[in-house]
């Protein structure tokens, strides 16, 4: 209650004598309203409220009562379309550029080693525009299946090069989404008879305009009683039939069971006749693939570090079997080293660190990393 110029009423009073003509405030808005106008016209002495523009009263009348329903559903409306905006506003700035072919192509030819698999991959692109233009110049074009097969020991960046083509051919408009799905065969297979179909169609559905790129794929045949992989293999079939021109799968895993694999079966070979192998990474590649993870994660490693490492990566390489890891041995190598180099700074300085300790990789942190004595 306040009282001034003769006036002397409570909010309510006062609220029947006011222009009101927004329906769109909560009760709590519309007596801030109210208490503003007041405070207004004690200010400047009015006695007169017909100068004061705020809402209708009796519009809010039920908002003042507690009915606020209306109001409160305006107010949440608002607020949707507030986060809406917000969210479409923060996912348009954060989402990147895409690249170009140019680029995509410039970062194909920065990886490491595989310069077989680089031309073939250059060829089969080069192949895949020229048609394209053949097409768009109302010119004949053969008739080309796009599935290939990925063969080689684990880690010589067949998941790599597949994410990279995906990319590519959406560069050069083959495929419209250009998204890599990767699976194996613990994402295709179901539980139960009958469910494998299902859960193989919604993968595939999944990758539709990109690349379906299934690892290990001589794992979905295990022996000829195996209902379960045979149910998902024809379900991939069927679907790489049926979306030819939106769909690209990539096979991959050791080179004699991808063999094996293909060989299994009619369909998978009447339907992959592109062949990719990916050779190890020799004693020197390997180098080079370490220098590059201690480059990007803000390493130096001393001389005498990095030709001890020389010398065991070839030695790798001379021995190498089945299971050779390739670029993953190396990865795994260099978490080795750069913990054990945590582990020693941290044991003898602790904070005070210069950024050369903390950027440098010794010799010892190398012997320690490959388990080697001192």
């Amino acid at each position: 209650m306040k009282k001034k110029s003769g006036i002397d009423m409570s909010v309510f009073e006062l609220a029947d004598r006011l222009d009101i003509r927004n329906k769109s405030l909560t009760s709590t808005e519309m007596l801030e309203k109210t208490m503003e106008a007041i405070d207004k016209m004690i200010e400047s002495n009015m006695a007169d409220f017909s100068e004061i523009e705020i809402p209708k009263f009796e519009d809010i009348a039920p908002a003042l009562s507690g009915d606020d329903s209306a109001h409160k559903k305006t107010a949440d409306e608002a607020n949707k379309n507030s986060d809406k905006a917000v969210t479409e506003a923060v996912e348009s700035e954060e989402k990147e550029p895409e690249p170009t072919y140019e680029e995509l192509m410039e970062e194909l030819d920065a990886l490491v080693g595989l310069e077989t698999v680089k031309e073939d991959i250059k060829t089969m692109i080069n192949f895949l525009r020229i048609c394209k233009l053949r097409q768009e110049r109302g010119l004949k074009t053969p008739e080309l299946s796009h599935h290939m097969v990925f063969s080689g020991n684990p880690g010589t960046g067949k998941t790599t090069i597949a994410r990279l083509l995906s990319k590519i051919y959406k560069a050069i408009g083959l495929l419209e989404k250009g998204q890599l799905v990767e699976v194996d065969r613990a994402g295709l297979i179901a539980g139960y008879q009958g469910q494998t179909a299902i859960k193989t169609a919604e993968v595939v559905q999944s990758a539709i305009g990109g690349v379906l790129f299934i690892d290990e794929a001589y794992s979905l045949v295990q022996g000829d009683n195996d209902s379960y992989g045979k149910e998902c293999i024809a379900t991939v079939l069927k679907a790489m039939e049926d979306n030819r021109d939106q769909l690209v799968v990539i096979v991959a895993g050791y080179d004699d069971l991808m063999h094996k694999f293909i060989e299994s079966n009619p369909g998978l070979k009447s339907r992959f006749n592109k062949y990719i192998h990916f050779p190890d990474y020799t004693g020197e590649e390997m180098e080079k693939i370490f220098l590059l993870q201690c480059k990007s994660n803000g390493y130096q490693i001393e001389e005498a570090g990095q030709k001890l490492l020389r010398d065991v990566f070839d030695r790798m390489y001379e021995m190498r079997d089945e299971n050779f890891g390739n670029g993953r041995t190396v990865r795994n190598t260099f978490e080795k080293i750069i913990n054990c180099q945590a582990t020693r700074l941290a044991a003898a300085r602790g904070e005070g660190l210069t950024n050369d300790e903390l950027m440098k990789l010794t010799v010892a942190d190398v012997r320690e990393g490959l388990g080697m004595e001192i």
